[in-house]
Order: C-alpha cells, then structure tokens, then sequence
C-alpha cells in the first residue's frame, strides 16, 4: 500500500470500498430500505454508486475539461437488480486503472475546487465509504470507517462545501456568525467551523477552540454526522453548547 493520504492510498482505499459495498448490498437485499437515503432501496443505491464511479472513469480517462453529462454514458447496467452487485464491484478496476494512469496532478473537469484527476481518486474514496455505510445501516449494521479514512473524509467534505451544487444555495442561511467545532476522541482531528456574520459561508481550520457548539465522538460517528448519517443526539456523540445549530447545519449542508 502507498502511504497514506497519496494518490495510490486514494485509489487501493476507493477499490477496497467498492468490493465491500457490494459485498454488503449482496447481503443487504436489494429491496431494503436505506433509512438515510430516504425514498430509495439499496438496489438504487447500488445502481447510482455505480454510475457516478463509470462518470468519474470516462472523465479521468477523457481528460475531460467539461462535464460530461452522465446520461451520455453506456454503463453496462443488468437487467435485473440482482446483477447490481456484481455490476458496482466490476466498475472498481477500470476506475483504479484510470485513475493510477492519470497520476494525481492531471488536469481535468471536477465539480470540486481542485480540477484534477487527484480530486477524484479523494473523491471515489469517500463517496464510496458514506454509500457503503448507508447500505449497512439499511442491512441494520454499524458502520466501521477506518479512522484515517474518516478524519480526511471531513475535511474533504467541508473542503468542497463551496462548490457542491445544494450545500452551495444554502450556505448563506446558516446562522450568522455561529460556529461548530468537531473533536474525535480516538484520533487526532479537531475541526473549527466558522460560519461568516455576513451570510457570506463558511470557513473551517483544524485545531482546538471555543464554538458555539461542540461535538465530541469517534471519528467515524463525526464523519456520518457530518455527512447527516446520524443526528447529534445519537448516544454516541456528546453536545456542548446550542444544540439546535447541529440540525440547522445539518438541513443546510446536506449533499
């Protein structure tokens, strides 16, 4: 394995999510409910994962400086729902392979702030894990996310804030002038979330300080609060401050 938080880290950790996602939905049932996708099954589940890794492949591949609209795409998607599983573990070679061929630095179209190949080999890793504990939560499991994977899985997410399509419309009704700070217990990362006074968004910092409210846990449970997995009143985190900011941040950043 390369070290970690490198490109081929990104790309081995992505393929290893990839199999186990499939391997869970194969276990899973394709008909049950995703309680944190709501309206959705695994077996759509499963099918729009697969889709946005063979996106990701054909833009990386492409060099695309554009977005390639997905509809475009020839995906190969079975005819029956039973197949699904299958289908997303065969998408995880081509894209490691487009991915490793393109190394991290080329240029291409991402709808995140870094427009390079690297952007989405960070960016399969972690939309794979997030769908993969989905998938477990619809099986009824606990979601276990390694802990470097969920610490750079955050700062991912509050990196790409900015630019992601919803969270972006939403950003500037956040209460002005409030903050969050994320504190994990088994890892090293503290995150401070400064939310600008003038509606303006947000700006994040790693370290350690006083917030409006605070939310300590595992690093694995801060990820899926991050991600509106799980609320703040879950047992597993514990609230200091206004707990009301935890649902507003939660309505407002959701992917």
């Amino acid at each position: 394995m390369g070290d970690a938080l490198d490109h081929e880290w990104f790309c081995e950790r992505a393929e290893a999510e990839i199999a186990r996602m499939a391997s869970v939905a194969s276990g899973a049932g394709l008909s049950a409910v995703v309680p944190t996708c709501p309206g959705w099954t695994v077996a759509r589940l499963v099918k729009h994962t697969g889709i946005i890794h063979r996106w990701a492949t054909e833009i990386v591949a492409t060099r695309a400086t554009a977005r390639i609209d997905q509809r475009d795409l020839a995906v190969g998607l079975p005819d029956s729902e039973a197949g699904y599983p299958s289908w997303l573990a065969a998408g995880a070679a081509p894209l490691g392979a487009a991915l490793r061929a393109a190394g991290p630095d080329t240029p291409v179209w991402a709808w995140g702030p870094a427009q390079s190949s690297g952007w989405w080999a960070r960016r399969m890793l972690h939309e794979t894990t997030v769908h993969r504990a989905d998938v477990e939560l619809a099986a009824g499991l606990v979601p276990d996310v390694d802990p470097v994977v969920a610490a750079d899985g955050i700062e991912e997410f509050l990196a790409n804030l900015p630019t992601a399509r919803r969270p972006s419309e939403h950003l500037g009704s956040l209460p002005a002038g409030a903050s969050l700070h994320l504190h994990a217990t088994d890892a090293d990362g503290e995150w401070l979330i400064r939310i600008a006074a003038d509606g303006g968004g947000v700006e994040w910092s790693r370290g350690h300080s006083k917030a409006t409210t605070a939310v300590r846990g595992p690093v694995a449970e801060l990820l899926l609060f991050t991600y509106g997995r799980v609320p703040g009143s879950d047992p597993r985190l514990t609230v200091f401050g206004d707990p009301a900011l935890l649902e507003v941040w939660q309505e407002k950043t959701a992917l």
